[in-house]
């Protein structure tokens, strides 16, 4: 038996693009057959729907709400529910962030100005890993395609966002081979009713996973069973492009090239 997760998910009031509740969600992916999902509301320099002008207790307070209340609805289903978040860095590029809670979370304001390379040794030394999200993905507000190729332990592939545009999928899973990174995938969704009226996405686990460690493990070890998506979908079709400017980041978060070409 494989069990489904859902690892991309945001809730209203939390993150400012989302329309639902984060207990809007359990009734539908409870019928879809998904075990569990994880909620990664956009975190303080993302699209966050939460004021800046709050202090940090409080800030991470509020943030933590989705979260909370779709664990509160999961609970009563036996139905698993897990916490991360999405951070972007310069409106370029997003990362999802698992392992860590809020606890950990209020003992580090300076999170918030951290660079690329500093989130990922710090949530690398706390227990956690960082997935680099749809990174081709191209739309009129995000300035550059950046690759931060050494500061990811895997590497989205598959976005519900990016219905409108395979390639951006295409490409981001020829890139996740080239630089030897596990892939995952998410539906990134938004409203509730997507579960009914959209596709969605996720990971496969031949263990059901009970805590958001599970899932670093999986990651961190190469473990993960499948990803949910129609195989045509990251299939080349030589019509792949970046139409943008690109950069290629180390681990130190210095640019070491700028053709994208030699990544995928």
């Amino acid at each position: 038996m494989a069990y489904l997760y859902e690892t991309h998910l945001h809730t209203a009031g939390v993150s400012k693009c989302a329309v639902s509740g984060g207990a809007d969600y359990i009734a539908g992916y409870i019928e879809k057959g998904y075990s569990g999902i994880i909620v990664t509301d956009h975190f303080y320099n993302a699209n966050s729907g939460l004021s800046r002008k709050l202090p940090w207790e409080q800030w991470v307070d509020n943030f933590c709400w989705g979260y909370e209340k779709a664990k509160e609805e999961g609970d009563k289903y036996g139905f698993s529910v897990f916490f991360g978040w999405e951070e972007t860095f310069d409106g370029c590029d997003d990362y999802l962030v698992y392992g860590l809670d809020k606890e950990w979370l209020l003992k580090h304001p300076e999170s918030r100005t951290w660079t690329r390379g500093e989130q990922y040794r710090a949530v690398r030394e706390a227990g956690g890993c960082v997935v680099q999200a749809h990174p081709f993905r191209q739309r009129v507000y995000i300035p550059k395609v950046i690759l931060s190729a050494g500061c990811v332990d895997a590497v989205e592939v598959v976005n519900g966002g990016h219905n409108e545009d395979y390639s951006y999928d295409a490409l981001a899973f020829r890139y996740a081979k080239k630089i030897g990174k596990p892939v995952t995938a998410g539906t990134d969704i938004h409203n509730a009713l997507d579960v009914y009226y959209g596709e969605l996405f996720g990971i496969y686990s031949e263990k059901k996973l009970e805590s958001i460690h599970d899932y670093v493990n999986l990651i961190l070890n190469d473990k993960i069973a499948g990803i949910k998506v129609d195989g045509t979908r990251l299939e080349s079709n030589g019509r792949e492009r970046v139409r943008i400017p690109a950069e290629i980041r180390d681990e130190n978060d210095k640019i070491i090239g700028r053709n994208w070409k030699e990544y995928v």
